[in-house]
């Protein structure tokens, strides 16, 4: 499931806030692995 929600915000359809609290801190390393920034830090 975390996979999942990595891949919905990668391509920008949720936010880390959207995910269930319970899932973020896998979500989140999953997003790191991958070198995932937000779009407004990619400016």
């Amino acid at each position: 499931m975390a996979e999942a929600y990595a891949r919905l915000i990668m391509a920008g359809r949720k936010t880390i806030e959207q995910v269930p609290e319970k899932l973020r801190d896998e979500v989140q390393a999953i997003l790191d692995a991958h070198g995932w920034k937000p779009a407004e830090d990619n400016v």
